[in-house]
């Protein structure tokens, strides 16, 4: 069982008239803010949203090495940890995440593999 990759790309583009009927922008540079702004959330709202996906199917995987600890399942805990970590770090490394908050998303998968399989850490 290889590592999935997820790779993220959100491609919207938001027309003048769809712009204005969501903010009040009075002027041409407004406007391009509100639009950037917009573009902005949509991106950091896919990164968000892979990186919970990810979490999950790291515990979901993590509960399965724990009640059935064989060798395939420890070599996709390892997978699902090393994807999430890649993530939660690029999603860091874009702004979306404060390195502080990646930081203890890391910290907190680290813990729950040493609560579940004591014996791995």
């Amino acid at each position: 069982m290889g590592a999935i990759l997820v790779n993220l790309v959100v491609c919207v583009h938001l027309t003048d008239s769809y712009l204005r009927k969501l903010t009040v922008a009075n002027n041409k540079s407004a406007l391009k803010r509100a639009q950037i702004a917009e573009r902005n959330r949509l991106r950091n709202k896919a990164y968000k949203s892979a990186v919970k996906t990810l979490m999950k199917k790291y515990y979901a995987a993590l509960e399965a090495y724990a009640a059935n600890p064989t060798d395939e399942s420890k070599q996709e805990v390892v997978a699902r940890m090393s994807d999430a970590y890649s993530k939660i770090d690029k999603a860091v490394k874009r702004g979306v995440l404060h390195i502080n908050n990646g930081a203890r998303k890391k910290s907190k998968l680290a813990q729950r593999l040493k609560t579940l399989v004591p014996t791995a850490a």
